[in-house]
């Protein structure tokens, strides 16, 4: 796995192992940030489920200002950590080790709000509780933009306050492109 573009591009990245995480695959990261674009320059990256951290280090490599990482598993934690390291990275990122619901909690407390999310749970898990979490007010900022990756079978609640604006299929995974109710695309 590596780092496709930006100022890491080629760079080489750890997952963690097992079969607890499902990096998302270089080609549909491709996609994903050519899609993206120039948004990522500047914004500030929520990777929740990060598992290796892939998808928050692309950000960066690509322009972000910061990156805080959540994942639950001590193992993803460490790969994460790992990755940051071996990029030179760490001043720019945070990683948090604990439930999706603890961190979003604690960026609230913070007064952290990321303005880029990427939502990658594991499939099978319903995302319709994160959408919602994330949807409250004052967790994103106003042109906030979540991409949710999940399997094409499910199909989540997307809560009022959130509107679908794209949807991106890949083989079995797609990926939805949301925005909070009256913020831009």
């Amino acid at each position: 796995m590596r780092i496709i573009g930006g100022q890491f591009r080629s760079r080489r990245l750890q997952a963690p192992r097992g079969q607890d995480t499902r990096p998302t695959l270089d080609g549909t990261r491709e996609s994903l940030f050519n899609i993206l674009g120039a948004r990522v320059e500047g914004q500030l990256v929520l990777d929740l489920f990060a598992g290796s951290g892939v998808m928050g280090l692309e950000a960066i490599s690509r322009g972000a200002s910061q990156a805080v990482f959540c994942d639950i598993s001590p193992r993803a934690c460490r790969t994460v950590e790992g990755n940051i390291a071996s990029l030179g990275i760490g001043e720019q990122c945070r990683v948090l080790c604990m439930p999706w619901q603890r961190a979003l909690t604690w960026l609230r407390t913070e007064g952290v709000m990321p303005g880029l999310v990427f939502v990658d749970p594991p499939y099978g898990l319903d995302a319709s509780p994160v959408l919602d979490a994330l949807a409250q007010p004052g967790m994103l900022a106003t042109d906030a933009l979540i991409l949710l990756e999940r399997d094409r079978r499910m199909q989540p609640v997307i809560p009022g306050a959130l509107r679908l604006v794209r949807t991106k299929d890949y083989a079995d995974t797609r990926v939805d492109f949301l925005v909070l109710q009256g913020g831009t695309t």
